[in-house]
């Protein structure tokens, strides 16, 4: 049986904009595909607010843990996204297919905040899953 083509999201913690878009692409991946998450300093959970908003999305990740970037991560990845973390010892930068979203960590946001960056990492994510298909 064939593989899914990977797709890998990063940011430092793991415990934010990765999850939430691991969580979005992965509930409209098309076929073939699947995302995985991870971060360059994992933090010890999902924030909690993040969990909250993606439950208003219908989208249950209270389950998920942050996770440290590890090398078959980037080797199998058919693309990597920075979520706006981009430094010199993240792995992901010697990717072929890199990309960075630039987008504000949600770490110490109100609700209303991460629900706004939500919906900017879905607008992407739709964007990413509409290149992937064409």
């Amino acid at each position: 049986m064939r593989e899914d083509k990977l797709i890998l999201f990063v940011c430092v913690g793991n415990s934010g904009r990765s999850q939430i878009a691991e969580a979005l692409f992965n509930s409209k991946a098309p076929k073939g595909y699947r995302a995985i998450s991870a971060g360059t300093n994992p933090a010890r959970e999902v924030n909690p607010l993040v969990v909250q908003v993606m439950k208003e999305r219908g989208i249950d990740i209270s389950k998920a843990k942050p996770k440290a970037i590890e090398r078959w991560m980037y080797e199998k990845a058919e693309r990597a996204v920075l979520m706006g973390c981009s430094d010199d010892s993240c792995p992901a930068v010697f990717l072929k297919k890199v990309e960075d979203w630039h987008i504000e960590d949600v770490k110490d946001l109100p609700i209303e905040e991460i629900r706004r960056v939500l919906g900017i990492i879905e607008e992407k994510v739709d964007s990413l899953i509409a290149q992937l298909v064409s």
